[in-house]
């Protein structure tokens, strides 16, 4: 990702890796590095079709002639990234090549390089030609699918799950109002649950939201609109509901399971947003 210039003493400091493609982000590193007398070790994007950070293939010969001459910069790798590795084959095969055509010319040239690297979870699933001598397996090592068509062989388990607690249990009559709007009213004798969770910890809210969460293994439908903290769930068809009883939001609860997946897709999203928005007020147990 991006580093900024005014970062550099602190990527220096604390030993950080940086990515490059601009050389007057170089100049600023090898300047900071000089002042501090050290060094900064970086990797070298290439943009071989990705459209974010990184230099262009044919700009690359004159960037290293430039990098060559900065005493301070360490070039420990050089790198690309994958549009589309899960659903498009010939797409990254042309990603691939250019990246080969970068880096060959290079190498030919003498440079040596600690760390190659170019696939990302579903390039390391499927092109595994393009593991040059580093893959940065991202969404996979917390055992998540890539996508719905670039999956994770079966043995791969997921490493999250998230959960919460009964905070309070009450029945409420026929036409009772739930929530704030007053979205959801009962339709008879409804037992509801509130668990304290809400759209603040990354429970979304809108413009969809969970659907369901489990208890005692089985589903609970959320009612009303999930609030900042609290989201209540109707748990009229399930026995024994008590304060403090567990609550899943992703995981495995008995038989019943709600994956990150199954939850991106009622929510329209992807997975990796659905994980990643969970905010750090939640309280990370391992």
């Amino acid at each position: 990702g991006y580093t900024p210039a005014w970062a550099a003493g602190l990527a220096i400091r604390y030993n950080v890796t940086v990515t490059l493609y601009d050389i007057d982000l170089a100049r600023a590193f090898e300047r900071v590095a000089t002042e501090m007398n050290s060094k900064v070790r970086v990797h070298v994007k290439v943009d071989t079709g990705m459209g974010r950070l990184g230099l262009m293939p044919e700009d690359v010969p004159q960037f290293f002639r430039i990098l060559t001459k900065m005493q301070h910069l360490e070039i420990e790798g050089i790198f690309t990234h994958f549009a589309s590795a899960d659903d498009d084959e010939g797409y990254t095969e042309f990603q691939i090549e250019r990246f080969e055509g970068a880096i060959g010319p290079l190498l030919a040239a003498g440079y040596t390089f600690r760390y190659i690297h170019a696939a990302n979870s579903a390039g390391l699933l499927q092109f595994p030609h393009a593991r040059f001598n580093m893959v940065r397996a991202g969404i996979a090592m917390h055992g998540l699918h890539p996508s719905s068509l670039c999956q994770l062989p079966d043995d791969f388990i997921p490493a999250l799950t998230w959960k919460t607690t009964i905070a309070q249990v009450k029945r409420f009559s026929s036409g009772a109002y739930i929530g704030y709007g007053k979205t959801y009213r009962t339709i008879g004798s409804e037992k509801i649950a509130v668990i304290p969770v809400g759209y603040a910890d990354g429970f979304r809210r809108a413009p969809q939201h969970w659907g369901h969460v489990l208890v005692h293994g089985q589903e609970a439908p959320i009612v009303g609109r999930v609030s900042m903290d609290q989201t209540t769930i109707n748990v009229t068809d399930i026995e024994d509901v008590k304060i403090g009883d567990e609550v899943v939001l992703i995981g495995r609860q008995g038989k019943a399971r709600i994956t990150a997946e199954e939850a991106a897709e009622r929510l329209e999203t992807i997975n990796y947003e659905l994980v990643s928005t969970i905010l750090a007020r939640v309280p990370r147990v391992k």
